[in-house]
């Protein structure tokens, strides 16, 4: 590579770059409301794992196994193209977000079950002892420790989260990876742009992760 070839993939770099910034609230909008529905889902998927009725626990194990044990892209297709046969039909935007939300859930669904396990009986015990009932011992007790346990893992699906954003270009999402693709069709350049897509992905990612350490230092003060 000479370096009148390195300044074409610099230049067109740099040129992409109003593009895909343009592009960039939406890709942080499908985390955000991804990460919004995929928590509180996630922690109803882990109460159903944690009951003591087996039909839900069943059910939301199977949910878990499904999502777990299948690519994103599959999921997303399936619910994009493959709903309307069942007559549900849903705007790309929509079919996007609700693919995210299911797989982020149940991997979070995960992460907060296993948190919820590792605090001890004791917990449970000096709770009860104290006239909390099974409710009021989740909520003041249980989870707020669970809490602490679970963030490093909160943290990485948030992230892991960014980049499967990515994925929803596949259904006509104009997102980053498929605003590069659109500045790409026009200039024929294609390492500059996916370069500058690479390096976003890269200092959100970054961003996120200068944030769970300062949130894991926060909690771990509260010990």
């Amino acid at each position: 590579m000479n370096l009148e070839q390195l300044q074409t993939i610099a230049q067109s770099a740099w040129q992409s770059l109003p593009t895909l910034l343009s592009a960039l609230p939406i890709t942080l909008g499908f985390v955000v409301a991804a990460m919004a529905l995929g928590l509180p889902l996630g922690l109803l998927v882990a109460f159903a794992r944690l009951s003591n009725l087996k039909v839900l626990r069943g059910l939301s194990g199977l949910f878990v196994s499904f999502i777990r044990g299948t690519p994103l892209l599959v999921q997303i297709f399936m619910i994009y193209y493959g709903l309307p046969s069942l007559g549900i039909t849903l705007s790309p935007v929509v079919g996007g977000v609700l693919a995210l939300t299911l797989n982020a859930s149940a991997y979070l669904s995960e992460t907060i079950r296993a948190a919820i396990l590792s605090v001890s009986k004791g917990q449970y015990e000096a709770a009860y002892s104290l006239g909390l009932s099974k409710r009021q011992t989740m909520r003041l007790v249980v989870l707020p420790q669970a809490t602490r346990v679970a963030l490093p893992s909160l943290g990485n699906t948030l992230i892991g989260l960014v980049k499967d954003t990515s994925l929803v270009s596949v259904i006509t999402v104009v997102e980053l990876l498929r605003s590069a693709q659109l500045v790409i069709a026009r200039t024929f350049e294609p390492f500059g742009p996916y370069l500058m897509v690479a390096l976003l992905y890269w200092l959100i990612s970054s961003l996120l992760e200068v944030l769970q350490r300062a949130l894991e230092r926060r909690f771990s003060r509260g010990m």
